[in-house]
């Protein structure tokens, strides 16, 4: 069995239907069965993603172009981010912004169109998933996969964690190559400078000179502070983001637990309504019955003096003949 082959069949059920996922799946295995049992195994093993994913999924697989401008955009942000450039990183994060809340209405429009509504905390899974892909450039690759089982995370600082997050994943699309940054202003002026050391060097001060022709370095506190800066921005959005993943999810599941109520209200309130109509016939049948009892009774005592009657009847006519 190839995993190229394997791939090509999972990108065909990932880019369908959610709905249609299972049946795709098991329709896919039994036509791979006549060839290779070991590709149809293969291929009933492959997960059936969250919504979420699938949602990304679809984007990856029916409007490539939005993921190749988003991996775009996260390789010159990763540059910046390299060189220290910070005025570059400030309009790049406002890009980014655009560019994410652009590309999650694409995701909500493509989901529909294939059969399903995302609602908002799925869109803020979309979103966050594309935003990883703008951070780490193996997070990109996944993502365009189209193959997504489950959504990412970016903390910013760390490399986003994909075990068990694609299916197939020793076929990945090549990682896009980050833009290379640009060169210091100064290099060509350093360069210069140095080349023309030799005629500017006096022999009587070799020290003074030296330290005139050396670049001044950037100050190390300044630099430490930025990074600083730079992690602590980073983290706190990171912190951010999963502290409103975490309440999307206690919103879900305080969801699930309502819908899950109003259904077990619902048959307490239908076995009430069956139990309260039991009881009422039960009523009926019961003062049916007893009226039926006291029938029988007065008919009982009506033979009883029927039968002394005759009996009384016998013995005159008895006695009389005697």
């Amino acid at each position: 069995m190839e995993d190229k082959v394997l791939a090509e069949i999972a990108n065909q059920l990932y880019a369908g239907p959610l709905e249609d996922f299972v049946a795709a799946r098991a329709s896919a295995a039994k036509e791979a069965a006549s060839a290779d049992k070991e590709l149809a195994a293969a291929v009933r093993a492959l997960p059936k993603p969250s919504v979420a994913a699938w949602a990304v999924n679809m984007l990856a697989q029916h409007q490539p172009d939005v993921l190749a401008q988003l991996t775009e955009l996260g390789g010159r942000m990763r540059a910046a981010q390299v060189s220290l450039d910070a005025a570059s990183l400030r309009d790049l994060g406002r890009e980014r912004r655009t560019s994410l809340a652009a590309a999650v209405d694409t995701a909500r429009s493509v989901a529909q169109e294939h059969g399903r509504a995302i609602s908002d905390s799925m869109a803020g899974e979309v979103e966050e998933t594309l935003r990883a892909l703008t951070a780490d450039e193996g997070a990109a690759a996944a993502v365009r996969s189209g193959r997504l089982l489950k959504t990412l995370q970016a903390d910013g600082v760390n490399a986003v964690d994909l075990d068990g997050t694609v299916a197939v994943p020793s076929v990945m699309p090549p990682a896009a190559a980050a833009p290379a940054s640009a060169p210091p202003a100064s290099t060509g002026r350093n360069m210069r400078t140095t080349a023309a050391a030799p005629r500017q060097r006096m022999p009587d001060k070799p020290r003074l000179e030296a330290v005139r022709q050396t670049p001044r370095p950037a100050s190390p506190p300044a630099l430490e502070r930025a990074r600083a800066a730079l992690e602590e921005a980073q983290a706190a959005e990171a912190g951010a983001a999963q502290a409103a993943q975490e309440l999307q999810d206690q919103a879900d599941d305080i969801r699930t637990g309502i819908a899950e109520l109003v259904r077990e209200t619902a048959d307490l309130r239908a076995r009430l309504r069956t139990a309260e109509e039991q009881l009422e016939r039960s009523k009926k049948k019961l003062a049916a019955t007893v009226a039926e009892a006291k029938q029988a009774v007065r008919a009982a005592d009506k033979a009883e003096r029927t039968a002394v009657l005759a009996q009384e009847r016998v013995l005159r006519l008895g006695n009389t003949r005697d």
